[in-house]
């Protein structure tokens, strides 16, 4: 059992638990050989428990550690302590592109490609390592803090779609491929497939197929065609609407072939959206069906009875081979003209072949037989009475059957021998210690089960072991604080492992359990694990600062505090730039219960206003224009403040109108020009010259808004 605090293969220590899902708990850990960290996945029990599923557990999440992609959850380390099986993986600060939908209702055509062409890029890449991930879904992408899109679970989808899993823990049926949900072969296509039911669910809200049962959701991928997402959004650009469709395609072949297919033409929908140049596969034109002839016929019959004369098993694969072949040959294109012939050498050459074929599957039906009759054969009489025997159940549990092993005999044995022993048969083990005056210390004395019983996998083992002639007492230490209750068990010469947890009864730093219990006696030096109170958990949550981050920033924020965004709004708003928050509706720092809704408002940057001059100028007075006299000629130049001129212009009489319509400046500046005589005297007072001189001053003008 997974517990906060423990370590993990000796380098992984569990911090916290970070998400759940059908088949496995994700934590939060970190790798203190390279001071990392990281995400730790730990199958659940019922898995664990099952052979044939943590075997191919193992082999698809070690080629899946060899994938190295910006667009995949990359896996570190796979491994297995004490029934405990994990994998360690790349942790990705983000949200599931399933909650992101949610949030959004549905996304843009752009946002949607663009999220698509990034998956497309991660499968692309495991597609060339020949791993195949058969459960692509939103809630297996993520998309990370600085927008990178991830996608995650590479390999444990085999594994278990190998394992006859239900519906419930498997991935979500909506977006399984025809032939999954057939029960048949899958590959790189099925994987498009699903991509494709992932992007009409981003384009639309919605998934294409809905039912009251997995079944019936299964069958509609099997027999109905799938809505065009136009239909809920008309506005999709033709070419993602054509695509999406090409995706999604009931037979394989009529699909995007690879990845890097689907990759072109979905960069091609964003430079021309609206374009029709998906090209939708038609496979049997390709082949130019034509119509059987009867010499065709002839040769069919001709080879039917041939076949009847063999044995049934051998007839039935034949058949089978024969079909596919005819069904190829129909619709082959003929080089030859369409000409009647009594014998059809290429139609020999198929019979022969198809001959041979069925002499070497009936070969390979023997030979099969024959290693299972005389093999199991030689097993019954192998063996010894000291080796654990596996069961006949366990040997014909192919769907998930209980499996049992023989209790061995680890009486005498050192118990970290006889612990190892049993786990390697996947049984787990609890040792309580007790005095011995004839047994040395650390020996196994008993067990709870009896040697050569059977016993069910996974489960628990009790091993009685020897304290010595003088075990010491483990004092109860639970009531007392962490730092007194460890100062007493050191002093007797316990180690001591801390753990932390929760408690609604026990303060914080109180001791609130510990293993073993007080009072029990145990060899001196044995590890005393003590679990302290962190106190009540605080259930309400922090609201962070969303304030000038993205919508999707902010979005992504407020999820990981627990939180949630019931709603967007797009405002103007000058302190913010455009795109950035600027509001939400509770205040950073404030505590609310978790879940609780956020409203938050998008800025659409400052608004953009235009104004009007309505303007009646009137004459210069007497204090703005010195030497000014009615009739004088005024020039007129009216400057806005984006330095736009408005008006320019000479008048002799007042009030002068002007009126300017859609002006983007919220003011401007009148300014007035007017000449004035000047003249010169001598020392007696006589004009001796004359002459004009030009002289302004200027007005403020204030535009109103429209």
């Amino acid at each position: 059992m997974i517990k906060i605090g423990m370590m993990i293969g000796d380098r992984y220590e569990i911090l916290e638990k970070i998400g759940t899902g059908g088949m496995s708990d994700v934590y939060k850990a970190k790798c203190h050989k390279l001071n990392r960290f990281v995400a730790v996945k730990v199958l659940k029990q019922e898995f664990s428990e099952n052979a044939n599923f943590v075997s191919k557990f193992r082999i698809e999440a070690q080629a899946a550690a060899g994938l190295m992609h910006p667009n995949i959850v990359n896996v570190y380390d796979v491994g297995e302590e004490n029934g405990i099986y994990y994998i360690v993986m790349e942790l990705v600060e983000g949200i599931t592109l399933k909650k992101y939908i949610e949030k959004k209702a549905r996304l843009s055509y752009k946002e949607a490609v663009s999220i698509a062409i990034q998956v497309s890029m991660g499968i692309e890449a495991a597609h060339n390592n020949h791993i195949i991930h058969r459960d692509i879904k939103p809630q297996n992408i993520i998309i990370s803090k600085d927008g990178k899109v991830k996608v995650t679970d590479f390999g444990i989808a085999k594994a278990a779609t190998s394992n006859t899993i239900t519906s419930n823990v498997m991935g979500s049926v909506h977006y399984t491929s025809p032939e999954q949900a057939r029960g048949g072969y899958s590959d790189e296509k099925s994987d498009i497939y699903s991509l494709g039911i992932t992007m009409f669910e981003m384009l639309t809200g919605r998934v294409p197929f809905n039912g009251e049962t997995t079944v019936a959701i299964a069958i509609k991928h099997i027999q109905e065609e799938l809505p065009s997402p136009k239909e809920f959004v008309p506005e999709i650009p033709t070419s993602v609407e054509s695509i999406v469709i090409k995706c999604c395609q009931k037979s394989p072949d009529r699909r995007y072939q690879n990845m890097a297919e689907l990759i072109a033409d979905l960069k091609q929908s964003l430079m021309n959206p609206d374009e029709d140049f998906v090209v939708q596969n038609d496979p049997d034109m390709e082949g130019g069906t034509r119509m059987i002839t009867d010499s065709d016929m002839e040769q069919i019959k001709r080879r039917t009875s041939y076949q009847e004369g063999r044995e049934p098993a051998a007839r039935e694969d034949t058949m089978r081979l024969r079909s596919d072949t005819e069904a190829l040959y129909e619709n082959a294109e003929d080089e030859e003209d369409e000409e009647d012939y009594d014998y059809n050498p290429k139609m020999e050459k198929v019979t022969t072949l198809l001959a041979i074929a069925a002499g070497v599957v009936i070969c390979i039906i023997v030979i099969i037989l024959a290693v299972k009759v005389f093999g199991g054969m030689g097993k019954d009489n192998e063996g010894s009475s000291d080796s654990p025997i596996i069961t006949g159940e366990e040997q014909s549990s192919e769907e998930n059957e209980v499996k049992t092993v023989k209790m061995p005999d680890v009486k005498g044995k050192n118990v970290e021998d006889a612990r190892n022993a049993l786990s390697e048969l996947g049984i787990r083990t609890e040792v309580a210690y007790e005095e011995s005056d004839v047994i040395d210390v650390g020996v196994v004395i008993s067990t709870d089960v009896t040697v050569g019983s059977d016993i069910k996998v996974g489960s628990t083992v009790t091993l009685t072991a020897s304290a010595g002639p003088t075990g010491v007492e483990v004092p109860t230490v639970t009531g007392i604080s962490y730092e007194e209750a460890n100062s007493r068990l050191v002093s007797l010469g316990f180690a001591v492992t801390k753990m932390e947890a929760y408690s609604d009864s026990v303060e914080a730093g109180v001791v609130a359990a510990q293993t073993p219990l007080g009072g029990s006696k145990v060899p001196k030096g044995t590890n005393i694990t003590v679990t302290v109170s962190l106190g009540k958990e605080e259930t309400k949550v922090l609201v962070p600062n969303l304030m000038g981050l993205t919508e999707m920033d902010g979005t992504m924020k407020a999820i990981e505090a627990g939180l949630q965004i019931s709603s967007v709004s797009y405002v103007y708003n000058s302190e913010y730039e455009e795109g950035q928050i600027c509001y939400q509706s509770y205040s950073h720092g404030s505590w609310v219960e978790p879940s609780t809704g956020l409203e938050i408002k998008v800025s659409k940057g400052p608004e953009m206003y235009t104004y009007k001059c309505n303007l009646s100028i009137t004459a210069p007075t007497a204090e703005e224009a010195p030497g000014y006299k009615a009739g004088d000629s005024v020039k007129l130049k009216l400057v806005a403040d984006d330095n736009t001129v408005l008006l320019e212009t000479s008048v002799t009489s007042f009030p002068q109108s002007f009126n300017s319509y859609g002006l983007a400046s919220s003011g401007g500046t009148l300014t007035m020009t007017y000449t004035v005589e000047t003249s010169q005297t001598d020392e007696s007072g006589n004009v001796i010259s004359t002459g004009t001189e030009e002289k302004s001053f200027t007005r403020r003008i204030e535009f109103t808004v429209e």
